[in-house]
């Protein structure tokens, strides 16, 4: 996924989405595409006609920080749109990351999720791979996979992939749609951080073949960090669940995150999670590793 090619499919797609009135221009008799003209985004921005359909041809990766900013005020980015253009625009800033061996949660975040014994919860990779869950998490989002399956690279489940291509997942969510939008959303935050990464540009490839729905969703370029909201489930064995979500990023640059699940209390979803976690054992290998034990 060249930066360049990316960055120009963005804008064409941003550009098309945009209509005269949206931005203060008299429309003219019947258009024959969609959108705004190049050269009518190109006035809005500033630039000349020729310069800006160089960025849309993926011909120029020098743009200035404040012609990118000028592109994305005429565009009417919203803060995560224009950060993504800015990773699109100048991909010379993107460090190329090349992983050695098999990616995996630090001990430390092993037992962080360990001890949420009434939160569900979930560390994901930087491709939404489940590195590990806690019983309540696993249970919640995906009860009918091995609970050891995160352990083995192989068969690791991922987040994305199981919203679009497994059945079970697919029924867990009562808002499927919203669900699909934010994991296409994040994903394509992703892609434009990140340079050179076989493993997601594999992902997208299985998933626009397997998915005209995920197809679909990202040729129309949705940009989110989707740090907090909320989630409807509707779980095979405690029933309707309204949650909220957030998601603690880890700072440093492995890109993991830990997604943690929460009802409000007092509620149905909060009744239900008791329920759940009443049925659930909780494996003393999540508690305490082998490695990092600790005597009483």
């Amino acid at each position: 996924m060249s930066n360049l090619s990316e960055l120009g499919e963005f804008l064409r797609v941003r550009r098309a989405a945009l209509q005269p009135e949206d931005v203060g221009l008299l429309n003219y008799g019947i258009r024959r595409v969609p959108g705004l003209r190049r050269e009518e985004l190109a006035m809005l921005a500033g630039v000349s006609n020729t310069y800006y359909t160089r960025l849309e041809q993926g011909l120029s990766n020098n743009a200035s920080e404040a012609v990118i900013d000028s592109i994305a005020r005429a565009l009417n980015l919203n803060p995560d749109e224009r950060a993504h253009l800015f990773n699109l625009a100048r991909p010379g800033k993107t460090k190329r990351r090349t992983l050695t061996k098999p990616d995996k949660a630090r001990p430390g975040t092993l037992r962080l999720i360990g001890s949420m014994f009434t939160t569900p919860a979930v560390v994901l990779g930087r491709r939404s791979e489940v590195l590990a869950w806690n019983p309540l998490g696993h249970r919640l989002v995906a009860g009918h996979l091995d609970f050891a399956s995160p352990d083995t690279p192989s068969v690791r489940p991922n987040m994305t992939r199981m919203l679009f291509l497994d059945p079970h997942t697919r029924e867990l969510y009562t808002r499927w749609e919203e669900e699909a939008n934010r994991a296409v959303a994040s994903l394509r935050r992703l892609a434009g951080m990140t340079t050179d990464d076989t493993e997601l540009a594999r992902l997208v490839g299985e998933l626009t073949m397997k998915s005209p729905e995920f197809a679909s969703l990202w040729a129309k370029h949705p940009v989110e960090n989707c740090m907090s909201g909320l989630k409807y489930m509707h779980h095979p064995e405690v029933g309707d669940l309204e949650l909220n979500f957030e998601v603690l990023t880890q700072q440093d640059e492995s890109g993991h995150r830990i997604l943690m699940y929460t009802a409000d209390p007092c509620t149905p979803a909060a009744e239900a999670l008791q329920l759940l976690r009443s049925e659930t054992d909780v494996p003393q290998a999540v508690v305490c590793s082998s490695a990092d034990s600790v005597t009483a």
